[in-house]
């Protein structure tokens, strides 16, 4: 008879049992994946699903609110909850969320941003100058134009568009969709910069070059203007940053 004793158990956390409002959000899930309820649809009603699952309205309602969170479902009073068409825009919309209580924590979160934001604008200007049609590059200049003639107040809001006009060029609603949460993440810093003095005249004559190169059709001549001009935003956004009176930003807006 052997005296070895038996290996002893590893500590571990208790197992837990899930909560029924995350095994009615799977069964939701499947169901919608799977086609049962396609975009634009109806869900059942609270009452038909209590029935169907036999689970209570408090777990019937935080799996809605869960879908709700992820851009799935739209919940409106006294209707029932419809299936939401997914597209590029509301997909990334919701990582925006996101990204705004990202920011909001981690200071180094934003120069990651601005990173990111260089690489992405210098191959979306590349794309730009390589497809642009007369109707882009007129569309374009028309930007341009409005952005000259905004005042300080509409300045920032021309300066995204410019940008969005460039990414809607290449035709993939993905780029456009990622352009628009880049700014939304970056607007509640920019506001500032755009007012500094001269500011406004820098950005539009670097605006008025990379526009010039994307209706040359000159790919390397439209990076080298983009990186110029996000690297001179860059440096701005440090020396504002080292000299604003609170390194905090403000909190996030909600997305309309």
């Amino acid at each position: 008879m052997s005296n070895t004793a038996a290996p002893s158990v590893p500590a571990a956390a208790p197992i837990r049992r899930r909560k029924l409002s995350q095994e009615v959000l799977e069964r939701l899930l499947d169901a919608i994946r799977s086609g049962g309820w396609p975009p634009g649809s109806n869900l059942p009603s609270e009452r038909e699903l209590m029935q169907a699952y036999g689970v209570g309205r408090p777990a019937i309602r935080e799996a809605l609110q869960a879908l709700e969170r992820m851009g799935l479902i739209a919940i409106t009073h006294g209707e029932r909850a419809r299936v939401v068409p997914l597209s590029a825009e509301t997909v990334i919309g919701q990582v925006a969320e996101i990204g705004h209580q990202l920011l909001s924590s981690s200071p180094q979160t934003l120069e990651h941003l601005k990173e990111a934001r260089l690489f992405f604008e210098v191959g979306m200007v590349r794309i730009a100058a390589e497809r642009a049609s007369a109707a882009d590059i007129a569309a374009l200049r028309a930007a341009l134009q409005a952005q000259r003639e905004a005042g300080s107040a509409e300045f920032l809001a021309r300066d995204m568009a410019f940008h969005r006009t460039i990414a809607a060029i290449s035709g993939n609603p993905i780029y456009a969709a990622l352009s628009q949460a880049m700014f939304e993440w970056l607007e509640r810093f920019h506001t500032q910069l755009v007012r500094l003095p001269g500011s406004e005249q820098v950005t539009l004559t670097e605006h008025r070059r990379i526009c010039e190169r994307i209706a040359a059709h000159d790919a390397d001549g439209a990076a080298r203007a983009m990186t110029a001009h996000l690297t001179r935003a860059n440096k701005l956004y440090r020396r504002f940053e080292a000299t604003a009176p609170s390194a905090s930003p403000p909190p996030p807006r909600r997305k309309r």
